[in-house]
């Protein structure tokens, strides 16, 4: 069967205010793929296998935010080793013979923003929270070769739950107590924060940042956050999650579409959207 249309979309819950149309639909304009459209659907993670077993050949790819990448993985004929180490999926693609395959592109989105903003090698790296994000965060830290992980998470159980996957990825983890933030982040070359918005706020004023150090923050909204401002006045090299949010999607668009990403047009879109 021939299918001229083709289409994408983001799944999530909530979902309004996602950007991923904005940058796709770019891409699409600037790649000159016509009869493609991605648009938005709301699907907690319940409803997440009755809607992909729904979908007819015309769909070519699935976004998958929170709080359903763990049934993305599950509901895939095949993933990613990236997306099995981590144990979620951001990204579904449609395969010639109609299966879905699973893959986790935040990961590499990751892995592309901190090269990016310099790190290296040997660097020692500290996340903050212990939730999906920090997941990706590891396998990330693992790609990098970085030297050390550290953990400070709320929950010590919550850590614990991140002991497989940084078994999976191959890279020891520390954890520490929440209590001990302001020290880890001091002494850190690389911060990571995936905690919720507001969680991390309180820390602003208790880091003595080392600068050159990087900080990465999963958030964009609100921007910057006070520990992203604490840090640039520190002399930190300071990136966001719309960073990331480009990244991973280059990193779709390509699963998706088969075609190189126009990454300057999504960039673009991306920045016009964020200023409007």
């Amino acid at each position: 069967m021939t299918v001229s249309t083709r289409r994408a979309a983001v799944l999530g819950k909530p979902i309004a205010h996602s950007l991923s149309p904005v940058i796709h639909t770019a891409g699409y304009v600037a790649a000159g793929l016509t009869g493609w459209s991605y648009t938005r659907i709301e699907c907690a993670a319940a409803e997440l296998p009755d809607l992909v077993a729904g979908l007819g050949p015309e769909w070519a790819g699935l976004s998958v935010t929170m709080p359903g990448k763990e049934a993305a993985l599950a509901v895939a004929d095949a993933a990613s080793p990236v997306a099995a180490a981590v144990g979620a999926a951001n990204t579904l693609v449609r395969r010639r013979d109609g299966s879905w395959y699973a893959d986790n592109t935040d990961v590499a989105g990751m892995v592309r923003v901190l090269t990016d903003a310099g790190v290296t090698a040997g660097a020692a790296v500290t996340v903050l929270g212990a939730g999906g994000t920090a997941r990706a965060a590891l396998a990330a830290a693992a790609q990098l070769a970085c030297s050390s992980v550290t953990v400070v998470a709320r929950r010590p159980e919550a850590v614990d739950e991140l002991r497989p996957v940084a078994g999976a990825v191959g890279v020891a983890l520390t954890p520490a107590p929440w209590a001990d933030a302001p020290r880890q982040l001091s002494t850190a070359d690389v911060v990571v924060s995936t905690v919720p918005k507001g969680v991390a706020d309180p820390l602003a004023g208790a880091v003595a940042w080392r600068p050159g150090a990087v900080f990465f923050d999963a958030l964009y909204d609100p921007w910057p956050t006070p520990l992203a401002t604490a840090a640039d006045a520190a002399g930190c090299r300071v990136v966001s999650g719309l960073d990331l949010l480009l990244a991973q999607a280059v990193g779709q668009f390509e699963q998706f579409t088969g075609v190189t990403a126009p990454r300057a047009a999504m960039a673009a879109a991306l920045t016009a959207a964020r200023a409007g």
